[in-house]
């Protein structure tokens, strides 16, 4: 990542309140090098400009960061090239993180990136999220996915795997609110409430983006 992009990923963060230090700054070059070099041989991600991946998917998984305050353990569901997974670790390092994925070859790259980008106390797992439950029941107090599925398909994943007292975070773009209401029914039955509806531009990109929020009752410590 050159010097220009390292800038436009530390203004971008800036716009979030988020203060990138020299080191997490590396890290991030170091990872979106490794990006850019396994996305010649294999399909991690349609954006090949290294200035859009620190926006769109670097600053994108910085989003949820405020939701990561007091939480332990984060299991990012359907993570593909390793996004938010591994930007929030760069960020957050003391953080427990499993990454799970159904195609192995995005799971053998954030392996590497991670040792690559000095990244400790994360796990990549290939496989289906519908298999976790028998090793990972109730483990979990920060559960995210980034367009990975519908919240219905992402809540039946998630449920068997939240920490009592955890979150369910999706990251959704302009419709996030629409899906939203279309999936209350369903998170009724599951005892789901929606405790937190967050809709904003990405920084420097402009693109609408949502978080919504999940729990079961009540509101999330801190939120």
């Amino acid at each position: 990542m050159n010097k220009e992009t390292g800038e436009l990923l530390v203004r971008g963060a800036r716009e979030l309140g988020i203060e990138l230090t020299p080191a997490m700054v590396k890290s991030f070059g170091l990872f979106c090098d490794e990006l850019l070099l396994w996305n010649r041989k294999i399909n991690l991600t349609a954006i090949r400009n290294e200035a859009e991946i620190a926006i769109k998917h670097f600053v994108d998984s910085l989003t949820i960061l405020p939701y990561l305050a007091g939480r332990s353990a984060m299991l990012d569901l359907g993570s593909g090239g390793g996004f938010p997974v591994i930007p929030l670790k760069i960020v957050c390092p003391d953080i427990e993180a499993v990454s799970v994925d159904a195609v192995e070859k995005k799971i053998l790259f954030q392996r590497q990136a991670a040792r690559t980008a000095g990244i400790e106390r994360f796990t990549a797992l290939h496989e289906r999220g519908e298999r976790l439950a028998a090793s990972y029941a109730g483990r979990f107090d920060l559960i995210v996915s980034r367009a990975f599925a519908e919240i219905p398909l992402f809540v039946e994943m998630a449920l068997p795997l939240l920490a009592p007292d955890g979150i369910i975070v999706a990251m959704k773009g302009k419709s996030g609110r629409e899906e939203t209401e279309a999936a209350r029914p369903y998170l009724e039955e599951c005892g789901l409430v929606v405790s937190g509806m967050s809709e904003f531009s990405l920084p420097v990109a402009g693109d609408a983006r949502s978080l919504v929020v999940m729990m079961r009752g009540g509101a999330p410590n801190g939120q």
